[in-house]
């Protein structure tokens, strides 16, 4: 039984917390440290069979009986969080981003290549089913030379001032998951972007220099081209739409809804509206990669999405904050 310490309670920690209580048989989750440790986080642990709460992450890392922790915490923490993990051999789940100083991470990289243990990030969307089949489409040469990969990825509400506040911005919060997907889809690294970015949604961003609208085009090691684009507000649900074309045919996914029925009347066409938010449409995603970490220790094998994945998506976002604040293409720096 691998035991789990959870860092960090906030709602991404939560639900992988829940999933592991839930449905990760071969784990469980032992202690959960949060530095803002309140009565609220105490009764959720105790209603979901978590033991043990602290306000003191170092709890987990030198508790000898834990063999892995989930990094769930804010972002600026992660590379430390990464670094003190490594040192004392747990293996890291870590949510993205996987951090945002470009050289911190590779430092916390380095880190657990010296001591060996399993690093995963949380790019959850690599474990949907429907992005999936694009993916295994792609590799396969079923639609043989890939010419082009698009996504669309559009929030149901913005998040609050607060949060924009400390996300890192619109490409390290948002788009990140996305810059990922391109890889992950096309089976090439990224080495161009075009951003063109705006705030079109609520003016207040702006106040803290960041966007909540992006179009980002993107230039592939293997000659494909790519088209992200984002909005942090879509009034009608989550968003989440991949497609692939290639010289011998084209694979796209819609998004999920509750059911797929389609009712036609006089009046026209209604069907269920969208999944709402990230929660709903990667559910089973969720639990799909905490499995594929537990997985990648059982068996000693690489984890499906590695540390130098999540260097790799931010390296890319890098390029494109700084393309869309200079409008004009700027390189991805090499790994």
């Amino acid at each position: 039984m691998l035991r789990l310490g959870l860092l960090g309670a906030g709602r991404i920690g939560r639900l992988h917390a829940e999933n592991v209580v839930r449905d990760i048989r071969e784990a469980k989750l032992v202690v959960v440290a949060d530095a803002f440790l309140n009565e609220d986080i105490e009764r959720w642990a105790t209603s979901v069979g978590i033991p043990r709460v602290t306000s003191d992450v170092n709890e987990v890392f030198t508790d000898p009986n834990i063999d892995a922790v989930l990094i769930c915490s804010p972002t600026p923490t992660h590379e430390e969080y990464i670094i003190e993990a490594a040192k004392r051999g747990k293996h890291i789940f870590c949510e993205k981003p996987i951090g945002s100083d470009v050289e911190k991470i590779r430092e916390a990289l380095e880190a657990v290549d010296r001591s060996g243990v399993k690093l995963q990030v949380g790019f959850v969307r690599r474990f949907d089913h429907n992005h999936r089949k694009v993916h295994e489409a792609v590799r396969s040469g079923k639609i043989g030379r890939l010419y082009l990969i698009k996504i669309t990825s559009r929030d149901p509400q913005p998040p609050s001032l607060e949060y924009v506040k400390t996300s890192g911005g619109l490409f390290f919060d948002m788009t990140i998951h996305d810059f990922d997907m391109a890889r992950y889809l096309a089976g090439s690294d990224v080495e161009e972007v075009f951003a063109s970015a705006a705030v079109l949604v609520d003016p207040e961003v702006a106040r803290f220099g960041d966007f909540d609208t992006a179009v980002v085009a993107l230039r592939f090691q293997n000659g494909a081209l790519g088209v992200i684009d984002n909005c942090r507000k879509a009034v009608y649900g989550y968003d989440q739409r991949t497609e692939a074309h290639g010289s011998l045919g084209c694979i796209f996914v819609e998004n999920d809804r509750p059911d797929t029925s389609l009712l036609l009347t006089e009046q026209g066409g209604l069907s269920e509206k969208f999944l709402w938010f990230f929660v709903e449409r990667y559910k089973e995603a969720f639990i799909e990669e905490l499995r594929a970490f537990v997985r990648a220790i059982e068996e000693n094998s690489e984890p499906p999405v590695t540390g130098l994945d999540g260097l790799k998506a931010v390296l890319i976002a890098q390029a494109a904050d700084k393309s869309a604040r200079e409008n004009r293409p700027v390189r991805v720096e090499r790994v």
